[in-house]
């Protein structure tokens, strides 16, 4: 009876059609610290498609010491999902690219040109969440060197950035583009990370917004999100790159 009295969840007023594609995510299975099975991939792809999204492009983890995926691998997993979403009528376009730890791994497959992109050639890497990179502007101009558009992967989790703005407009000075985790937004990584994702956000510094998607919490959260006036400007009024995928 009481259960009768309880506050319903009020249902944002947007959704993330306006952007279309996600190009961040962690949805091939079993492949790194995303989904586990397809089960779960696929449990993922119907609340992209609940929050407005045709296309994701997944992005599994490349990392030296963890996740030691290549191509193939991605390839694979990548066609397994595709079938699952198929078969369950899923109406979710996915590719592939990756998210790669900047290591010395990286930097050698990058001189190879063994590395996997997406879009107009963006190439999506993420950096240490305690060190600071000594030589984070070579590692621009080596990406650019080879022919790719780098993409900075969740900027505002990196502490050694939250001191000043000026951080995050230097990098993109060096040509680097700038992806948002749309969830920072909510406090999901916490304070500081929320207080920098707002500053990048007012100082018109993104190109990407991504989900991150790693499971179903990551999920919720990103449809929490929709409730907050930041991100429904970023949505319905700004020029994102998540357009052009």
């Amino acid at each position: 009876m009481f259960g009768l009295f309880k506050k319903r969840s009020r249902e944002p007023e947007v959704n993330f059609s306006a952007i279309g594609t996600d190009m961040h995510s962690h949805i091939i299975p079993n492949i790194d610290d995303g989904a586990t099975n397809l089960e779960a991939s696929l449990a993922m792809a119907r609340r992209f498609v609940g929050l407005g999204f045709r296309k994701v492009i997944a992005t599994p983890h490349i990392m030296a010491d963890f996740y030691r995926n290549t191509p193939d691998k991605i390839y694979k997993g990548l066609e397994i999902l595709r079938e699952g979403l198929l078969q369950e009528q899923i109406p979710l376009e996915v590719e592939a690219a990756a998210e790669y730890y900047y290591d010395e791994t990286f930097i050698n497959k990058l001189a190879k040109k063994e590395v996997l992109s997406f879009g107009n050639r963006y190439l999506l890497f993420e950096l240490s969440y305690i060190n600071q990179p000594p030589h984070l502007l070579d590692i621009l101009f080596r990406i650019q060197d080879a022919g790719y558009y780098p993409v900075l992967a969740h900027p505002e989790r990196y502490p050694y950035y939250h001191g000043s703005i000026e951080n995050y407009q230097q990098i993109k000075e060096y040509g680097c583009l700038l992806q948002l985790n749309t969830i920072s937004l909510t406090g999901y990584y916490g304070k500081s990370c929320k207080h920098a994702a707002e500053n990048i956000v007012d100082k018109n510094l993104v190109n990407f917004i991504g989900s991150d998607m790693h499971h179903i919490r990551h999920a919720q959260a990103l449809k929490d999100s929709l409730h907050l006036d930041r991100v429904k400007r970023l949505v319905q009024h700004s020029q994102l790159n998540n357009l052009l995928l």
